[in-house]
């Protein structure tokens, strides 16, 4: 047996039996009651409170029943803090994305390959055809300055694309009128993610669920509107229900509800963590074989 494989066996043998020892502690728990004792009673526990979560049914719902409405022409604020009336994107079509700076994961990712799909779609259509719009739906966090920096650090520079912050009191009707839905939860917000694409008249035309949006996805609706097709017509809820993402949830099969994942996260890193552990082993390992054959 090589000499550097030992330590390795040396200290699996140690986790086993570790994990061994903790095994049988767990079954034999609790411990029996010394004689002429009473016996000891554990103490209830009390189970945190579910964390809030967005049903995703009826998420999906408000989306699809604003297929066909018409926007209000709200004022918000462009990353400049000048005012800029929604009434000004009129006469083109529109593709309406909702995020929130503070999010690291989902939004950004959104964002990027909304960009992404830009590129293709600017082939296609031309970049003067149609225009984007990114409004910071968490106030009064989601400021002009915030959603400059948001742009900036994804490298947005599409003259064609504005981030616009709303006032906080008009945030729940804006809202309400492009048929999204979003809930605080202890980890950001649950929201269903997708882009909206209004035509020219202000009116909603369809919803493209999902947070890697395509140029295939988007191109269609585009090109509906710019022929002059009608508003396509809603989807069976059964049919899109699978395709929409709730970020910051996932699914609880026993209480049919979803909720927030921290023991993902928790087991990815402590898999990273082992595996870098034994990466940097066998490297040490490695070089002090070099170094005694060396010798």
């Amino acid at each position: 047996m090589p000499r550097w494989l030992r330590p390795l066996l040396t200290l699996l043998g140690a986790c086993a039996l570790a994990a061994a020892s903790q095994t049988a502690a767990a079954a034999n728990w609790p411990a029996g009651t010394p004689p002429g004792q009473p016996p000891v009673v554990a103490a209830p526990v009390d189970e945190p409170p579910p964390a809030p979560t967005l049903a995703r049914d009826d998420a999906l719902r408000i989306s699809q029943a604003a297929i066909g409405r018409s926007v209000g022409d709200h004022v918000l604020l462009d990353r400049d803090g000048m005012p800029v009336p929604l009434s000004r994107y009129r006469g083109k079509p529109l593709l309406v994305s909702f995020v929130y700076t503070g999010c690291f994961q989902v939004c950004p990712t959104g964002t990027r390959s909304l960009r992404d799909a830009l590129q293709a779609l600017d082939d296609a259509f031309g970049a003067g055809r149609y225009n984007v719009v990114s409004i910071g739906f968490n106030q009064p966090a989601d400021s002009p300055a915030a959603l400059r920096a948001f742009a900036a650090q994804h490298g947005i520079a599409a003259p064609h694309w504005d981030f616009l912050s709303p006032p906080p009191a008009t945030v729940d009707a804006l809202t309400r009128d492009f048929g999204f839905s979003y809930l605080p939860t202890p980890s950001g917000f649950d929201h269903v993610v997708g882009v909206t694409v209004v035509d020219g008249n202000g009116r909603i035309h369809a919803q493209v669920y999902g947070e890697r949006p395509s140029a295939e996805q988007l191109g269609e609706p585009l090109r509906q509107i710019l022929r002059g097709a009608p508003v396509a017509p809603r989807g069976a809820l059964s049919e899109l229900v699978d395709r929409v993402r709730i970020i910051c949830t996932v699914y609880d099969a026993r209480t049919g509800t979803y909720r927030t994942d921290y023991g993902l996260v928790l087991e990815i890193a402590g898999g990273v963590t082992f595996m870098l552990a034994m990466l940097a082993f066998f490297v040490a390992e490695a070089r002090k074989r070099r170094r005694a054959h060396g010798a």
